[in-house]
């Protein structure tokens, strides 16, 4: 072999090796991790930094480890109490086991999906209207503890889920809302007759105290002439029980004798 070309062989080979050696060179950000495998055995998650793996033996998938917003799809349902109604969610879920996450399930983001929208039918089937109306935090974290057991065992973690959306027939929203009309007149009645007891209470007990001392009476009828007096400047006249001047009349006769 001639020397030049034993020279090209070499650097042609040198070249190869710097390439190869370059080849394994591996980044991982921050949120990320590689998980590596070597000849189809798990070796483990490795980052972030820069790190080395073995060309053509070893096998890197990375996994984000930032928390996924997913929206889950609109589910047609029937409520406990048998009302129809069409639900959407949002789940948030991130990756805390990034071994897990890429040999325990093919694709993880799309089996958490899939998980969300059936526990979001069979959980909002169980509940009724009225709990779905007004209990939704309760709803809310129901869901998230179901769909996080049913993730564990692939290095997810369900960190919330957020019932968005409520749609009802447009029947049951003008039922729903006479209801309510109902409600407020109900209640309306309830304050004004508490209003006419308390009143009817206290006149009572004015009574019971006039009755005990008549000269709160003649006070009383002695302010409500000063009051009709100083709002009006027309003649009034306030008709004044016998009572009053019985004594004033007793005393007068008395003195002519």
């Amino acid at each position: 072999m001639e020397p030049n070309a034993a020279i090209g062989w070499l650097i042609a080979l040198v070249i190869f090796l710097v390439i190869v050696i370059i080849s394994g060179i591996r980044i991982v950000r921050e949120y990320e991790r590689g998980v590596i495998f070597r000849l189809g055995r798990l070796v483990g998650a490795k980052g972030p930094g820069i790190f080395y793996i073995i060309p053509l033996v070893d096998k890197m998938i990375k996994i984000d480890l930032r928390v996924v917003t997913m929206d889950v799809q609109k589910q047609e349902l029937m409520t406990r109490d048998n009302v129809p109604a069409t639900v959407d969610a949002v789940i948030y879920f991130r990756v805390i086991n990034p071994n897990d996450a890429v040999v325990k399930v093919e694709n993880y983001v799309k089996a958490t999906s899939l998980i969300a929208q059936t526990t979001l039918r069979s959980v909002l089937g169980q509940s009724e209207l009225d709990e779905l109306l007004a209990q939704r935090d309760q709803i809310n974290l129901r869901l998230q503890q179901v769909i996080d057991n049913h993730t564990e065992p692939w290095g997810v973690k369900v960190t919330a889920v957020e019932v968005r959306d409520v749609i009802l027939p447009e029947t049951m929203k003008r039922a729903i809302a006479a209801q309510a009309e109902a409600e407020r007149e109900r209640r309306a009645k309830v304050i004004h007759a508490e209003g006419e007891f308390q009143a009817a209470q206290r006149l009572a007990d004015a009574a019971e105290i006039i009755s005990k001392q008549p000269a709160a009476l003649q006070l009383r009828y002695l302010q409500t002439l000063t009051e009709i007096a100083s709002e009006r400047n027309s003649t009034t006249i306030f008709p004044i029980p016998i009572d009053i001047i019985t004594p004033i009349i007793a005393k007068l006769t008395g003195g002519q004798k």
